[in-house]
């Protein structure tokens, strides 16, 4: 999606045309329809489907109003401008001030909710159908990146990196699911680059002196030379020296693993998003770069032969020097420079450049003047691992605002926190999508509270606690911060960014600093801060739910059976703690660290790539808070509607034993209501103490329970003048209770046993909660925790709680968790 700042020829601006022919590079094509063997092929959109073509995606706006297309891509509404306003260019087409929100409004409170009281009382409600609702701009960019995605994934379709325009989506693609790399036109981007190398060489038959051409680097520019050819090798070597594994033989690397805290070489998703943005910005023609080097690293890209890069070393001020020296010590064949491939096993083994270069038969790269310049000088390695990084972001802040639903679920919290009133009287754009999201979420929920509910009976808190209340004004301008960051990528991925740079139109050489990385900085900086955001808000929820003092009548660390013995999530809750603080940590901004490198000549540096690399650390943490919180909610869920068909048979029962003793007593004309009157009081009560004595084991908890609501029996009884002389209520009382507990203790036990043994709270939750709560159980078979009865044994063949929420980390960064979170959107025809 291009930026509307672009304007409507992004291709253009680029040096880009468009192809008059076809012509692919079958010979850099050696490994069938862009699968690789080490890249996960999964194709994580099983359920979204789209007819749209990738081309009504890009270039774009976040609503799809600009440029060639006449209508909104993937089908979803766009907000109209209103008379009056004018129309804003970027990220501002994304979110704009309105006096009434236009997308269809969705009210939880439509659909029936059921009360404690109203289960018990045997009132049973059916929950309304989910209405198609138009979604806001930040999922609107979410939804349509994992469309074209999906797209390039199923389809098997290839980056057509001279005439496509790179973004996320494409980006991802190619770095995680091994898309291949064409030229859709080969004749006419030859023309164009070498065009762009005919005109140095000019420049340097009429003795030109340029620099980096004939000059020294950087703070050593004053210095002069006419080994053009040398100047280049020189430059790759002094920037050779960054840190490796020593031992490259097969699966030492892996074993060192086991020694060290961590790697000090990147992903390979990393590099070969790497190797795309820096074909995609030589083929711009400013750089000098013979078609040849652009060929060679597009053929290393689709035979998965992917250079081994040092993870640090960078500080992103000349480009990202020091890594890109490595693609092109690769490319010159260095013996010293290593590339992963293949082991023939599904495996990955490491083998020298030269020997890579003789499987794929081709020749070593000799760098004319400016080639190896223009290879390492450019912001090709911060903008892909940030492009890597905002595709995660974007599906964590969905996921966020969906947790936060089932939150408002799971707490018993109140829908009334979302009205669209507030949106109104406090216009912010991002509220207002992060509110009607959890509306739309909430849809049919019996758990959450209705907003026209009669606030005066509402036991307990009156307003939910800031973590759910303030949720939509606290997501808000994140999804705001992340439109923009978003933007700022999108633009870099389609950018030239070495130096200097060739005009050939103008007929200049211009020498600049494109090489700075700063708005890669700022939209990582921002994301990350996003992130830490997020990840406060759900930890907040996540500690209320678990704390028996905050959670509404859950049981002490979501415990099923017996909490004095079981202390099921009581683990987790000091993990989310620990993910927490080191997120809390990663948020500090990079930039404000800079040190001068380079003879001073680097005073300023962007720092981006150390940025980047922060920022996947904090997408991490995120995504363990996350499937920490999922699980938990899950549990918590479970525990709510196994109380609610508890809550549904002790009604009658209760009523039962009521109308048995006292039924004699109350039973003239006079006290006709009086019977009535009496269960429904008493019934209350023991609803209202069932969610008081949560703390109490089984054994303890319904004796409990009865004798706490004597009192309430007791001032009935006695303030009734009519009851009989010769009835002994002090032996009714007592038979009362005794009763009540025996009955209520036999209940609990009957239906534990049977919600343990076929759980299901599907029935109880909204459109979002269910279709979650379905995903954990079903697709991911993590079961409902019933407590101590559930430590893995040799016999049992259970999982730690660990390795469950293990089961659902894996699914969201393998990005099949995605599918149900985009579903709750409505991401689908």
């Amino acid at each position: 999606m291009a930026p509307a700042i672009l304007g409507a020829d992004v291709n253009g601006l680029n040096g880009f045309h468009p192809p008059t022919s076809k012509v692919n590079l079958d010979s850099t094509e050696r490994i069938p329809k862009g699968h690789h063997p080490s890249i996960s092929t999964t194709i994580p959109f099983r359920d979204i489907t789209t007819n749209d073509h990738p081309a009504a995606f890009e270039p774009d706006t976040c609503n799809g109003n600009r440029h060639h297309l006449s209508a909104p891509a993937n089908g979803l509404s766009k907000e109209p401008t209103r008379d009056h306003e004018q129309a804003d260019s970027g990220i501002s087409d994304c979110y704009r001030p309105a006096a009434s929100a236009t997308s269809t409004s969705i009210n939880p409170t439509d659909d029936a909710h059921q009360t404690d009281s109203d289960i018990a009382n045997g009132n049973i409600f059916e929950k309304t159908q989910n209405r198609k609702v138009d979604i806001g701009p930040h999922a609107s960019i979410v939804v349509r990146e994992w469309k074209l995605l999906r797209n390039s994934v199923t389809n098997v379709t290839p980056t057509y990196v001279d005439t496509d325009y790179l973004g996320v989506a494409k980006i991802t693609a190619v770095s995680k699911h091994g898309m291949n790399v064409k030229i859709k036109d080969k004749a006419a981007a030859t023309k164009r680059v070498n065009e762009s190398v005919e005109f140095l060489a000019q420049r340097l038959a009429d003795g030109r002196s340029l620099y980096g051409i004939t000059t020294g680097f950087g703070g050593s520019a004053d210095l002069r030379t006419l080994k053009v050819m040398d100047l280049q090798r020189a430059l790759i070597q002094h920037q050779h020296s960054g840190i490796l594994p020593i031992d490259k033989k097969a699966g030492s690397i892996h074993l060192s693993l086991g020694k060290a805290p961590g790697v000090n070489f990147m992903p390979e998703e990393w590099v070969r998003g790497t190797m795309l943005v820096r074909c995609k910005s030589l083929l711009a023609a400013h750089s000098a770069v013979r078609f040849e080097i652009i060929e060679l690293i597009i053929s290393l890209l689709n035979n998965d032969m992917i250079p081994l890069v040092p993870l640090r070393g960078s500080i992103s001020a000349s480009g990202d020097l020091q890594p890109l020296s490595y693609i092109a010590g690769v490319l010159e064949g260095n013996p010293d420079c290593y590339v992963w491939t293949n082991d023939g096993n599904l495996g990955r083994i490491i083998i020298p450049a030269d020997v890579a270069l003789e499987h794929l038969v081709q020749k070593s790269i000799t760098f004319g003047p400016k080639e190896a310049l223009a290879v390492l000088n450019g912001t090709a390695v911060s903008t892909a691992v940030a492009a890597l990084a905002m595709q995660e972001s974007h599906t964590l802040a969905i996921f966020s605002q969906v947790l936060t639903a089932m939150g408002v679920e799971a707490l018993h919290g109140s829908t009334g926190s979302f009205n669209a009133f507030f949106d109104r009287v406090r216009p912010h754009r991002g509220q207002r999508e992060a509110a009607a999201n959890i509306r739309l979420f909430l849809t049919g929920s019996q758990l959450a509270h209705p907003e026209q509910e009669d606030e005066e009976n509402r036991i307990g808190l009156k307003q939910d606690r800031y973590a759910l209340r303030t949720s939509p004004q606290w997501i808000g301008p994140q999804l705001e911060d992340l439109a923009l960051a978003h933007e700022q990528i999108t633009v870099e991925c389609n950018s030239t960014t070495d130096n200097p740079l060739i005009d050939i139109e103008g007929g200049a050489i211009h020498h600049g600093g494109n090489f700075q990385a700063a708005s890669i900085t700022s939209a990582m900086e921002k994301t990350r801060s996003c992130l830490q955001m997020f990840g406060r808000m759900l930890f907040s929820q996540c500690t209320e739910l678990i704390n028996p003092a905050m959670n509404n009548g859950l049981p002490p660390n979501l415990a099923a059976d017996d909490p004095s013995t079981s202390y099921t999530m009581k683990g987790a809750d000091i993990n989310v703690a620990a993910y927490m603080s080191e997120l809390a940590y990663l948020a500090n901004p990079v930039s404000n660290h800079v040190q001068t490198a380079e003879n001073g000549n680097q005073a300023i540096n962007s720092l981006a790539l150390v940025s980047a690399r922060y920022t996947h650390m904090a997408i991490d943490c995120l995504s363990m808070i996350c499937a920490t919180y999922l699980y938990i909610l899950c549990q918590a869920l479970d525990i709510r509607a196994m109380d609610r068909g508890y809550l549904s048979a002790i009604g009658p029962a209760v009523n039962e034993i009521t109308a048995h003793i006292f039924e004699t007593a109350l039973s003239d004309a006079t006290n006709a209501t009086a019977l009535n009157q009496l269960q429904s009081k008493l019934l209350e009560q023991v609803v209202r103490q069932y969610s008081l004595t949560t703390s109490l084991d089984t054994s303890d908890r319904f004796s409990a329970i009865a004798e706490a609501v004597q009192s309430t029996l007791t001032t009935a009884l006695y303030t009734d003048g009519s009851l009989p002389k010769q009835f002994d209520a002090l032996s009714a009382i007592k038979r009362w209770t005794d009763q009540t507990s025996t009955t209520l203790h036999n209940l609990f036990l009957q239906h534990r046993q049977a919600y343990f043994t076929a759980p299901d709270a599907t029935p109880y939750l909204g459109a979002a909660s269910s279709r979650m709560y379905s995903y954990v159980r079903k697709d991911l078979q993590v079961p409902f925790h019933k407590g101590l009865a559930d430590h893995p044994t040799k016999d049992n063949k259970l999982k730690t709680l660990g390795s469950n929420i293990s089961i659902i980390h894996e699914a969201m960064r393998s990005g099949r968790l995605y599918d149900p979170v985009l579903l709750c959107l409505g991401a689908h025809p």
